[in-house]
């Protein structure tokens, strides 16, 4: 399963809605939901759902969806 197929369910989880669909261009502004709290939120299960660590400097540089699938890919490899 590719990381942005495991992202979906992630965020599917944490939004409480199965009907959601991300992409690589998906961003905060198009989630309603997606404030600061469900933020740390998503963070803390994407860091669950792949088992890595993500810091803080980390998440301050994402923009989208897409840099997210980029830097767990890249924490995987490590």
């Amino acid at each position: 399963m590719s990381t942005l197929a495991q992202l979906q369910e992630v965020f599917r989880n944490v939004f409480d809605d199965d009907s959601l669909v991300i992409a690589n261009e998906t961003t905060a502004q198009d989630i309603e939901a997606w404030d600061s709290v469900q933020h740390v939120t998503l963070m803390m299960e994407v860091e669950d759902a792949f088992k890595v660590r993500l810091s803080t400097s980390e998440m301050a540089y994402l923009k989208n969806v897409g840099d997210l699938v980029e830097l767990v890919d890249r924490k995987k490899k490590k």
